[in-house]
């Protein structure tokens, strides 16, 4: 069955799946109030951070290919109708292990987003390309926006409240998600096993998939450990700043992320590898800025632009590339790529946790530099199999 979509339905589900996604990423800029508030170490309170995208890359396995066997409208309400209540009960939580495990759940729920986005490309068969752009620019925005929130609302009335506002966020997301899209029947009839199957079966049949899945990975795992060890770095001498300045960080993040479509577009010209190999050295020289700067206000601002621009660029290449593998299989395709890559996010902030806690930022430079080098291996077995 063909559906027309209307602005008013795709300005709905940029919002939504922004809102959803910037569920994972609030706790940034606040670890070291949820620290003071439980009295542990801010190492430990870095867990929750890593339960978030974990959490976030389980739903994608998990949860996101059910939209090819189910109507999606009921599959994104029914996800962000469990998300408002865990958020809702984040705000009243005084037990860290419950605040863990409703922060794995957080990551679960969130993943929302990763359903409205095939769906916008389902319901718009002539300009297709542009809508899901739109949406996967909400989903960025999301990404972004969330250190400035949550680091403004901890600032003025505390950390619960970022939870509690986002709690209401969600609501007012459903009531649009209700009443604006329509019910999108799935074309999948196998099995829920074999859907999962099918997921994994991507991985297994495309070298290119497999490599930009590693070199997403790589580069989200280091982008997460930046963010999350960042809020320590800031936090402390000489800086000495509070979540409020913090979330600041955010507006250079989500001004460096416009300027990466402009790299994205060399995937359309040639080898997407010349588009990886520009955006991995843009990453590598805001590293090294930080490494060199440890303590300049300036050297961090130039680098936050750089490291958000690379970053999010290779995000766009790697996208681009891996849509133009198989049309038929384009959401497993997804799901096997975002797994990968939110895994690699989780596991990037738990190593910048470790590095923080064993080194300080030396260490944690140094971890970020390594991740870096790496992917530009992954980026240069491109060009080698050209």
């Amino acid at each position: 069955m063909q559906h027309t979509i209307t602005k008013t339905q795709i300005g709905v589900m940029s919002v939504a799946a922004g809102v959803c996604v910037a569920n994972i990423y609030y706790n940034q800029p606040i670890l070291k109030d949820i620290a003071h508030n439980f009295d542990i170490p801010e190492s430990k309170a870095g867990i929750i951070s890593v339960l978030a995208q974990a959490g976030y890359g389980l739903g994608l396995f998990f949860l996101t290919p059910l939209g090819d066997k189910i109507d999606r409208k009921k599959l994104i309400l029914s996800l962000m109708g469990i998300l408002v209540l865990v958020l809702a009960g984040t705000t009243f939580i005084n037990n860290f292990t419950m605040l863990c495990v409703f922060s794995l759940l957080t990551g679960l729920m969130s993943v929302a987003a990763q359903v409205i986005l095939p769906m916008a490309a389902s319901m718009d068969t002539i300009n297709r390309g542009r809508t899901v752009g739109i949406i996967f620019t909400g989903i960025l925005v999301g990404i972004l926006s969330a250190r400035v929130f949550s680091g403004l609302i901890a600032g003025w009335l505390g950390w619960r409240y970022v939870y509690g506002i986002s709690a209401v966020m969600v609501i007012a997301c459903m009531a649009m998600v209700q009443f604006t899209l329509p019910n999108v029947s799935a074309g999948f009839s196998g099995s829920y096993g074999k859907l999962l199957g099918s997921s994994v079966e991507q991985l297994k049949r495309f070298p290119l998939l497999r490599r930009t899945a590693l070199l997403g990975a790589l580069m989200f795992g280091l982008f997460c450990s930046f963010w999350t060890t960042l809020t320590f770095h800031l936090s402390g001498a000489p800086f000495n700043y509070g979540p409020e300045v913090i979330g600041l960080f955010g507006f250079l993040a989500i001004a460096g992320a416009l300027l990466a479509p402009v790299f994205g577009k060399l995937a359309d010209k040639g080898n997407p590898a010349k588009s990886q190999l520009i955006s991995g050295i843009t990453v590598l020289v805001s590293l090294v800025l930080i490494a060199v700067f440890p303590h300049s206000v300036p050297a961090f601002v130039v680098a936050v632009l750089l490291l958000d621009v690379g970053v999010q660029a290779t995000q766009v290449t790697n996208v681009a590339t891996i849509y133009t593998l198989d049309a038929t299989a384009h959401s497993r395709i997804n799901t096997a790529y975002m797994t990968s890559y939110f895994i690699g996010g989780a596991l990037g902030s738990f190593t910048g946790l470790q590095c923080w806690d064993l080194g300080g930022w030396s260490l944690v430079t140094w971890q970020l530099i390594l991740w870096c080098v790496l992917a530009l291996v992954v980026v240069g077995s491109g060009f080698r199999r050209k």
